[in-house]
């Protein structure tokens, strides 16, 4: 008999019709937590899940939920997903694919009559990429008791909106406490070139980079542009330029996967003639080692010392997030290696440098990914790309991977 598989084409259907939402010029999509667009695809989910016969739901920090009945009501269910909030300028795929490969996995299983013991559900968590909310995988954070959630209901985006004023004006604030999980699994596109480069069709996850993320604000003073001279100066803005380089030499000069990375910068007062008196800078740390990860932090707040006294500046670097590096469960790894192989695509281990939902989940159960490539190894950008074949390949994986794990109640016979 030939091996299960899903309705690639229904997937891919799934997915563009979803990209139509928030859709930017360049093909990609702008879909910002708690926006108004980002509602519209919490809506088209909904739909397309109950739809499926799924039973959803959602809780106090807007995560979504929607189950398919186990044959064992005792049994924890089966938990697939990811995000559907985007960058600024972000891709078709990242964290919609995870979405999308949950529900067609239900839809496949429905298609084929098949009844699974323990329940499946799949979750859309909210503000993942914490790009207008810091921090990134807030509804998950939330979930797996990593964020309280008054902390989180009260984080303001630029405008001072406070979460929990969007969650209500968009309709998604539910409630509940977090349930139980028997497993977690996210398919995701790699996000990066190894896989692509390679020429392999799944990316078995052994787990994921640690992180540490900084609000860092370096004060200066507002000096006229014309009559103050060089020396004199208490420019903010130089100050945090000489933090950029040296944030780059650290992440270069670090074993163990080092990133280092400042992706936002806000000036003030931010006027032509005016040298600048404050600037608030991001910085992250990445590494796949929690000592060298540390040891890269406190090379950083060595040479902001330095940085301080050399351009007669105060700075403030407070840290906001902090994951280890996280390993997946060694069983569940197995399972999507085994499921690659069986149904014969190529596959290798792979570490993710990127942060994901899982990354959290990992700490209240077991939990694996499944990575598939993607054009170039670009992500965060209008440009993302993947092959249908492959978010299929992907998603027959996660399919198989599943069904181990949830155990198959009963089938219609062919």
């Amino acid at each position: 008999m030939k091996p299960l598989r899903v309705n690639g084409e229904r997937l891919w259907r799934s997915l563009m019709e979803l990209a139509r939402i928030g859709a930017t010029a360049k093909g990609g999509v702008k879909r910002l937590a708690l926006s108004d667009v980002d509602r519209e695809g919490r809506d088209r989910f909904v739909a397309w899940a109950r739809e499926a016969g799924m039973q959803t739901r959602c809780d106090a920090i807007g995560n979504l939920f929607a189950l398919r009945h186990g044959s064992d009501a005792r049994a924890a269910p089966i938990l697939l997903g990811s995000h559907l909030d985007s960058q600024p300028s972000g891709g078709k795929f990242d964290g919609a694919y995870g979405v999308m490969a949950g529900l067609e996995v239900v839809r496949t299983l429905n298609d084929a009559a098949i009844s699974t013991r323990a329940p499946i559900e799949v979750a859309a968590w909210t503000n993942e990429e914490g790009s207008r909310f810091p921090p990134g995988m807030m509804g998950s954070g939330v979930f797996t008791g990593v964020h309280a959630l008054d902390f989180a209901l009260a984080q303001k985006d630029l405008d001072g909106v406070t979460v929990k004023e969007e969650l209500e004006r968009i309709g998604y604030r539910g409630s509940g406490q977090p349930h139980p999980v028997g497993a977690y699994f996210e398919a995701h596109i790699e996000q990066g070139p190894v896989l692509e480069a390679t020429r392999t069709q799944i990316g078995v996850v052994q787990g994921a980079l640690g992180q540490r993320w900084f609000d860092v604000i370096v004060t200066g003073q507002d000096a006229h542009a014309g009559p103050t001279p060089m020396d004199k100066r208490q420019d903010a803005l130089v100050a945090a330029s000489r933090l950029v380089i040296e944030v780059n030499r650290i992440a270069t000069t670090f074993p163990d996967y080092a990133r280092g990375t400042v992706g936002q910068l806000q000036v003030k007062p931010n006027s032509r003639n005016v040298v600048p008196g404050e600037v608030r800078m991001s910085t992250e740390f990445r590494n796949a080692s929690d000592a060298t990860l540390l040891a890269m932090v406190e090379e950083y707040r060595r040479v902001a010392k330095e940085v301080e006294a050399a351009c007669r500046v105060s700075i403030d670097v407070r840290e906001i997030v902090h994951f280890p590096p996280s390993q997946f469960a060694p069983e569940l790894v197995a399972s999507v290696r085994e499921a690659a192989r069986a149904l014969g695509f190529s596959h290798r281990d792979i570490i993710s440098g990127a942060g994901h939902d899982a990354v959290y989940l990992s700490r209240v159960a077991p939990t694996a990914m499944i990575f598939v490539p993607c054009e170039g190894g670009i992500s965060h950008n209008e440009t993302e790309s993947a092959t249908p074949q492959d978010l299929a390949a992907g998603c027959d994986v996660l399919l198989h991977a599943v069904l181990a794990r949830a155990g198959v109640a009963s089938r219609q016979e062919a």
